[in-house]
């Protein structure tokens, strides 16, 4: 075995072991929570909590389109919302708005701490705005990378990495963290973090399922 096999190796099995308490803080919150080992199994617990002839729509996620669930879901018995099928701006608003009424929404989260408090940064804001009220289900796909011990530090990982790497993913040049790398708190046209989400708990119990992934995924 390599070393890097034993990286991974060890990184699973530290995955696996922070998992457990991080699934019964999330059902103490009102959550769902199910662990997958591998991104593979999380696409199947997905499509197995979305019934058949369901509306499904998402934010931007790189999660999802990584593990490959937008494209099992486009070609799945599903009544699709895909902002991408559209041609123009107006276009593209009247389908982020149906989203919130679809019956599931899927995402991914920025940041998840210890004790079960979910962060999300958003730019336009739908994205946040459909997590905490609107789809009647959220499935919500989340690599362990993103889990972090206190609120606190959460919060710090969602503004200076889930921020800085989607602002650049997107290939913005006017915002401070494009430049820097790390949160500039800026004012641009662009401003990534215009909406900034702290969920902890679930209003309605399960309606948010959270699907933690034993893999390093999104940002």
């Amino acid at each position: 075995m390599s070393a890097s096999d034993d990286v991974r190796s060890f990184t699973e099995k530290r995955y696996a072991l922070m998992a457990l308490p991080l699934i019964r803080a999330l059902e103490s919150r009102r959550f769902a929570a199910y662990y997958c080992p591998t991104a593979a199994e999380a696409v199947k617990k997905a499509l197995s909590l979305m019934p058949s002839k369901s509306s499904v729509s998402w934010g931007g996620s790189y999660t999802l389109d990584q593990i490959g669930l937008t494209d099992a879901v486009r070609a799945g018995p599903y009544r699709v919302l895909d902002r991408a099928d559209v041609q123009t701006p107006e276009e593209k608003l009247e389908v982020m708005r149906r989203a919130m009424f679809c019956d599931v929404f899927l995402t991914s989260f920025n940041a998840v701490s210890m004790d079960g408090t979910v962060f999300n940064i958003d730019g336009n804001g739908n994205r946040v705005a459909a997590i905490t009220f609107g789809p009647a289900s959220v499935i919500a796909v989340v690599g362990m990378n993103k889990v972090c011990s206190t609120p606190e530090t959460a919060l710090a990982r969602a503004r200076n990495v889930a921020a800085p790497l989607n602002a650049i993913r997107f290939g913005f040049t006017d915002t401070p963290c494009t430049r820097t790398g790390v949160c500039g708190d800026c004012r641009s046209e662009h401003c990534i973090c215009c909406a900034v989400e702290e969920m902890r708990m679930c209003k309605i119990p399960q309606r948010i399922k959270v699907i933690l992934v034993g893999e390093e995924l999104g940002f």
